[in-house]
C-alpha cells in the first residue's frame, strides 16, 4: 500500500518531479503517482482529495506551476498534510507557483518546498519526517541520510 501520493498537474511534470520519485525509493518509502489538474479537471480533484485518505496516503505531494492551484485545491478537499512542489513553467521562473502555494488562507495549509530539485527533493524528505513519527523504518532511514550527510559535511 502506498504511503505517498505524488500528484502531478500535468504530464509534462515527470521530468521536473523525478527527483522526489528517486528520493522516495532511496528511503523505501511506497507512493503513487497521479496526475490531476486542478484547472482542466477540477472535479477529478475533488474526487481524489475526498477519497485519498481512505485509500491509504498519509501525505500528498502535489506539484504545479504557473497558476498552481492543485496544491491548494487538494488540501481544501483533505485533512491529511500537503507538501507542495512549486514548478518553474514559463516565464516567472516558478515564482508566481512559490506565491500561489505559500499564500493560502488560514485552516487550510500547504507545507511549501522551494523551486527547483532542491524543493523536489525536499518535498520527499519532509513526507519522510512526517511519515517517521508513525513509521520507525522511514525515521531510520531518513536519520541515516541526515548522518550521511554531517560526514559529507567535515
Amino acid at each position: 500500500m502506498s504511503l505517498v501520493a505524488v500528484v502531478m498537474g500535468s504530464k509534462s511534470d515527470t521530468e521536473a518531479m523525478k527527483p522526489t520519485l528517486e528520493t522516495l525509493d532511496g528511503l523505501g518509502i511506497s507512493y503513487e503517482v497521479k496526475v490531476i489538474s486542478a484547472h482542466r479537471n477540477p472535479e477529478k480533484a475533488r474526487e481524489y482529495g475526498l477519497a485519498v485518505r481512505s485509500q491509504g496516503i498519509e501525505v500528498i505531494i502535489a506539484a504545479a506551476g504557473g497558476a498552481a492551484h492543485l496544491p491548494g485545491v487538494l488540501a481544501s478537499w483533505t485533512t491529511l498534510p500537503v507538501i507542495g512542489v512549486p514548478l518553474a513553467t514559463n516565464e516567472l521562473e516558478g515564482v508566481d507557483a512559490l506565491y500561489s502555494m505559500a499564500q493560502m488562507p488560514a485552516g487550510i495549509p500547504v507545507a511549501t518546498v522551494a523551486i527547483g530539485t532542491a524543493g523536489a527533493k525536499n518535498a520527499a524528505y519532509l513526507a519522510a519526517e512526517i511519515l517517521g513519527l508513525k513509521y520507525d523504518g522511514i525515521r531510520e532511514a531518513y536519520e541515516k541520510y541526515r548522518n550521511k550527510l554531517q560526514g559529507d559535511s567535515q
